[in-house]
């Protein structure tokens, strides 16, 4: 039997609590960190629970690549009374082969639900909160994007516009093949919250 995502997240969960409640312990911390003025700086046993976990995580990855396991869920957000569900890669786990043709194929979906939750506002990159996107801009970006994921706040809604690897794209140092540009959409000047 192969365990599903849900499964993966639970145990995922499970071990996450064990081993910041203490449970787990690792004995070669400072070997990890291979670095002994590091290793008199931290707190080793924080920093070792880190590597438990990071470990363990790193094994589910691989139990996902060898049986297939998917590493998307359904993700449901509401924004003035209307809700939507899309896919997107939990944030513990790791896209594999054919996932991200599910997000590439949610793209229209996503963009579809954006733009009829944000009619009459205004569009900004969170890079540029000071200057509104015009249509035709905000057309290209959405051209540009192979998939798109979104969130909300009370009075905003925020589009990212994705490309590249799901398991890269939120790292900086993957840009140029791999990125997300954000959209935040506000009635006036969006806030300082960053996404």
């Amino acid at each position: 039997m192969t365990y599903s995502t849900k499964e993966l997240i639970d145990f995922l969960e499970m071990e996450l609590k064990a081993t910041w409640s203490g449970k787990r312990l690792i004995f070669n911390t400072s070997e990890k960190l291979d670095n002994p003025v590091v290793s008199k700086a931290l707190d080793m046993d924080k920093t070792g629970r880190v590597f438990i976990f990071r470990d363990f995580r790193r094994q589910i990855h691989e139990y996902q690549e060898k049986n297939n396991v998917s590493g998307l869920i359904k993700r449901k957000i509401t924004f003035k009374g209307k809700s939507f569900s899309f896919p997107e890669v939990y944030n513990q786990l790791i896209a594999i082969e054919g996932d991200k043709d599910f997000l590439v194929g949610a793209k229209s979906s996503v963009l579809d639900f954006w733009k009829e939750v944000t009619e009459d506002m205004k569009y900004y990159l969170s890079e540029d909160r000071e200057n509104a996107l015009t249509p035709e801009q905000l057309e290209e970006l959405y051209q540009e994007a192979e998939w798109a994921e979104l969130d909300t706040g009370k009075d905003e809604v925020y589009l990212g516009l994705c490309w590249g690897n799901p398991n890269e794209y939120i790292n900086q140092w993957a840009q140029p093949e791999s990125g997300c540009r954000r959209i935040i959409a506000s009635y006036n000047k969006p806030s300082s919250i960053s996404i």
